[in-house]
């Protein structure tokens, strides 16, 4: 696998000093050409990382937020391959930002996993996060996107113990993705005293970043979390904006980015005054 992009932008993250965002969006959310538009306001409003969610019809991990989002993207007919399009219509216009896809196996088993591997690394993805597939069944997919050189980045839970973050770390490149809080996305809020710790751990484990999500809500937490951890991820609050906006008759991206801009801000002001 290669991780150049992420580990770009990881270790410059590192040399000024702060945490990474990482902004997670849902293809097709509310539909093909705002999702775009959003996708390309991203970097410009403060996300380090994007994370792209492919909609799917059974998100188990999935709170009520995102769980809409995956349902206004299926509306809008966005399938794994109508998420590949639009990855790559953004990687038209940007050369450097880390994408990652988010979503399910059963899309990724249906489309053929060298196949997708190969699809994927043509529109310019570095990696992908496959929430139900665990890491005892993963060798057929991780072979499929080593070969096309696409880091497969996988999941650390507050269950996780030692002998499990082993497994885990195995055949995981680019970051680990730490979940903050037992349950769904966007119930409970992560708290940084319970994050740190585990942080760390995970880190040992992996020799790999550490990026926390599931449960940051507010720029205040937002900013707790980046002073422990590699990287903030927000998902939830941002498909709300999505939400919000459409019950507003707002226009979406501009409503979705304005959300952006402050948890970014607050990502990177975080570790402002700190000594090393």
């Amino acid at each position: 696998m290669t991780t150049a992009r992420i580990d770009a932008r990881f270790a410059a993250l590192k040399a000024e000093g702060r945490a990474g965002f990482v902004a997670y969006v849902m293809a097709g959310d509310p539909s093909r050409d705002q999702a775009l538009e959003i996708l390309r306001g991203l970097p410009a409003a403060g996300a380090d990382i994007i994370e792209l969610g492919f909609p799917f019809s059974d998100p188990m991990a999935e709170g009520p937020p995102i769980q809409r989002a995956a349902l206004r993207g299926l509306k809008a007919g966005l399938t794994l391959r109508g998420t590949l399009d639009l990855a790559q219509a953004f990687r038209e216009g940007d050369a450097d930002t880390p994408l990652i896809l988010m979503g399910y196996l059963n899309p990724i088993e249906s489309y053929g996993y060298e196949a997708f591997a190969r699809d994927a690394a043509a529109a310019g993805v570095d990696g992908c996060i496959v929430v139900d597939c665990p890491p005892e069944e993963a060798d057929p997919l991780t072979d499929a996107l080593d070969a096309a050189h696409v880091s497969l980045i996988r999941l650390a839970t507050p269950t996780s113990d030692d002998a499990r973050l082993e497994v885990i770390a195995r055949r995981t490149s680019g970051f680990v993705y730490y979940v903050s809080v037992a349950g769904v996305t966007g119930v409970k809020e992560a708290q940084s005293a319970s994050v740190a710790p585990a942080v760390e751990r995970v880190r040992r484990a992996s020799g790999l970043p550490v990026a926390v999500g599931f449960g940051v809500k507010t720029p205040e937490r937002a900013a707790e979390i980046a002073r422990v951890a590699d990287a903030v991820v927000a998902g939830s609050v941002l498909v709300d904006e999505v939400a919000a906006a459409l019950e507003a008759g707002a226009p979406v991206a501009a409503r979705v980015l304005a959300k952006v801009k402050a948890l970014g801000d607050a990502v990177r002001g975080a570790r402002v005054g700190e000594t090393v």
